[in-house]
């Protein structure tokens, strides 16, 4: 038996079953998105409840670390140590305690501290290779701290690149100098501890030398009187030590004369400058020259029309 439809039946039936195929798709699509949801709602849920946890442990770590390194600092104000040492230590507590905070939050996430360890100790040759710099400088702190060839306060030059200054702070890997014009250098600890390097302030006296030129048609005797006057007036020599005024040597142009002095060593730079200044002055007004470089040419006339002879010239 055959059913014949007529179009518009026909089109009314082919209507009917799209329309109840795709309510099916929309009814298992929301469906699963509710499935999906209920099934990672757990998920979801327990990682912001971790990751809250973990903000503020961050931030209560942080702020329990101020508190620590306030304390250590307090308790290294009391010691006798350096000062270099004590910021050392500052640096390394806050390091550790840093570190310490990491572990705890890395925790949270289930990360072991032995979990840990153990990546770093696989890959133990690859971050040696990549922070030998680093671990040559901490290496070079540690013995700066231990050889004390300078501390905090000390006016050094390392002899490498003559960065000088003076040392305001010895960190875990640099070191921080401060130049005369208030411009900031820093060094690291590997080539301090390696390189050679003066320390101008670790003494407390230093000698100052002044040399000075004077004319060979001036009075050697009167000139060292003159320059004796000057050094006895100077206030900040010290009296206990040798003062010296002497020919240091017979120059092309000039006898140079020397001065020898000693002085605290804070006060070396203002007296250098002072009695340069005044030992000018003093020359000036006893009249003795300061001369400039010069050459003297002689001219012998017979040579010459002698050798314009030989040579077949005219004179």
């Amino acid at each position: 038996m055959k059913f014949i439809l007529s179009s518009d039946v026909a089109q009314e039936v082919t209507e009917n079953i799209a329309d109840s195929m795709n309510s099916k798709v929309q009814f298992f699509t929301w469906d699963m998105l509710i499935d999906y949801f209920q099934d990672s709602m757990p998920t979801v849920l327990n990682f912001l409840v971790k990751l809250i946890i973990v903000i503020i442990v961050f931030l209560v770590g942080r702020r329990l670390i101020k508190v620590v390194r306030k304390f250590i600092r307090k308790f290294l104000g009391r010691t006798n140590l350096d000062e270099g040492v004590k910021q050392f230590f500052d640096h390394l507590a806050n390091v550790g305690l840093h570190f310490i905070l990491i572990m705890i939050i890395l925790g949270r996430f289930g990360i072991t501290a032995s979990s840990v360890i153990a990546v770093i100790g696989s890959v133990g040759l690859s971050i040696g290779l990549a922070l030998q710099g680093s671990l040559s400088n901490f290496a070079g702190g540690v013995l700066i701290l231990l050889l004390k060839p300078f501390v905090v306060g000390d006016y050094i030059r390392e002899d490498n690149n003559q960065n000088e200054g003076t040392v305001t702070e010895i960190q875990l890997f640099y070191t921080k100098l401060l130049t005369v014009d208030n411009q900031t250098i820093i060094l690291p600890n590997g080539a301090l501890s390696n390189g050679s390097l003066t320390n101008m302030t670790q003494q407390d006296k230093r000698r100052v030398d002044i040399n000075v030129g004077i004319s060979y048609h001036a009075d050697i005797r009167h000139a060292k009187e003159v320059l004796r006057q000057v050094v006895d007036a100077e206030e900040k020599c010290l009296e206990n030590e040798s003062k010296l005024v002497f020919v240091n040597q017979l120059g092309e142009s000039a006898v140079e004369m020397g001065i020898r002095v000693w002085v605290k060593t804070e006060d070396y730079w203002e007296v250098k400058w002072r009695m340069t200044e005044n030992i000018k002055y003093a020359l000036d007004e006893n009249g003795i020259e300061l001369p400039f470089p010069q050459v003297t040419v002689s001219y012998d006339k017979q040579e010459e029309t002698r050798q314009a002879g030989e040579d077949g010239g005219e004179f």
